[in-house]
């Protein structure tokens, strides 16, 4: 079986970077799915003898993608072409895609190279054949059915539909970025979205015991959850014990900056992780105003004494549209399962830090001292 696989941002990369971005690709699909390759001026053609589930779940999972398309081929012969679709069509009628006495149909035709027919008349010619075949309405404007040829130099597809896939950019060809992420729903969207843009991902979970519980768990089902969008690139995933920080942080600072103390030793203890990573930057799951520590002034606090790059991908999205893609990628069904929250937030929280306050905080509590012992704590978890 063969199929075309388009990809979309790619194709405006120069030549050497867009080989690059292919290679990247096609081994990506590979970890997956036994396959081969053939490059057709900006297409490439997957041959597989898997069956078309296997093949429909490894594309729906491969960043880079924009769409594909089960296709029959030919060389470009308009007698050749003619007797293709003889065998298709009566092949989609049975299947139950196509109903002639009850649906209309179009031909879109699209060709790469030189020929002695335009597009159009192709077009026209394969609409002929299936009118033939059929007798069925044509609609151009608005078919129930639409047959795609595409014409390639010496070689024909044909084709009846485009899958739909995810977008974006291999995984793998942006470096690594280290990912926050607890038990709630936003964090594993937001390492979904750096996937999305190539990254490859490693996870941190912050563990607040004795204020949190079960968080683990959920986490470890997450990073498991993820890795199916990660083809190509393991996903890893470290723990830290950062409940004795936190206590720290209760004991000897005011209980509205709890919060944002906590999320500034998160950032810093990522950053350290990071250089050990040998990672580029720091992503979260800040949606702005939508907890007491993502005001635009805690944002500013906690992550002033951070150097590295910190992304927050779901920054300007609400909490449906975040909770609808997590629905859409699998993890909102761990994400919701029960763990008790985070004790340790206070009844009033601060929402407007005051940076010059929090520096003065930070020095107090020795929030460094503090940092190296939780660094020791740093464990890599299997999944």
């Amino acid at each position: 079986m063969k199929y075309i696989v388009r990809y979309g941002e790619i194709g405006i990369k120069s030549p050497k970077i867009r080989r690059k971005f292919e290679n990247k690709l096609i081994q990506n699909i590979q970890t997956d799915l036994s396959c081969e390759f053939q490059n057709d001026q900006g297409r490439l053609i997957l041959i597989t003898d898997e069956e078309d589930d296997k093949v429909n779940e490894v594309l729906q999972h491969v960043f880079g993608i924009v769409s594909y398309s089960k296709i029959v081929e030919t060389i470009t012969d308009k007698e050749k072409i003619a007797q293709l679709i003889d065998k298709l069509i009566p092949k989609l009628i049975e299947n139950g895609k196509f109903d002639p006495e009850k649906q209309t149909f179009a031909v879109k035709c699209r060709r790469v190279g030189n020929h002695d027919f335009t597009s159009q008349e192709m077009a026209g010619y394969c609409g002929s054949v299936v009118i033939k075949l059929t007798n069925a309405k044509v609609n151009l404007s608005n078919p129930d059915f639409t047959l795609y040829v595409e014409v390639r130099e010496n070689k024909t597809y044909i084709y009846y539909e485009k899958i739909q896939a995810l977008g974006g950019l291999p995984v793998g060809s942006q470096g690594r970025v280290i990912c926050l992420i607890s038990s709630g729903i936003d964090s594993p969207v937001a390492a979904y979205e750096m996937l999305k843009r190539g990254c490859s991902i490693t996870l941190l979970h912050c563990n607040n015991t004795p204020y949190t519980k079960d968080t683990l768990d959920k986490v470890k089902q997450q990073a498991s959850n993820l890795q199916k969008y990660s083809l190509g690139s393991k996903v890893k995933l470290y723990s830290v014990e950062f409940g004795k920080y936190l206590k720290a942080v209760i004991e000897n600072a005011p209980p509205r900056m709890t919060c944002v103390l906590c999320k500034s030793g998160m950032y810093q203890i990522a950053e350290y992780l990071a250089h050990k990573q040998k990672a580029n930057a720091i992503v979260d799951g800040s949606s702005i105003g939508q907890v007491a520590s993502q005001t635009l002034s805690n944002l500013e606090a906690t992550r002033y004494h951070c150097r590295m790059p910190i992304f927050s991908p779901l920054i300007s999205r609400d909490k449906i549209e975040i909770e609808e893609i997590a629905k859409k990628i699998g993890t909102y069904d761990v994400s919701i399962i029960p763990d008790g929250g985070c004790s340790a937030v206070p009844k009033h929280p601060e929402t407007h830090a005051n940076l010059q306050l929090v520096n003065e905080i930070v020095e107090k509590i020795d929030q460094k001292e503090l940092l190296k012992e939780v660094e020791e704590t740093i464990v890599k978890i299997d999944f």
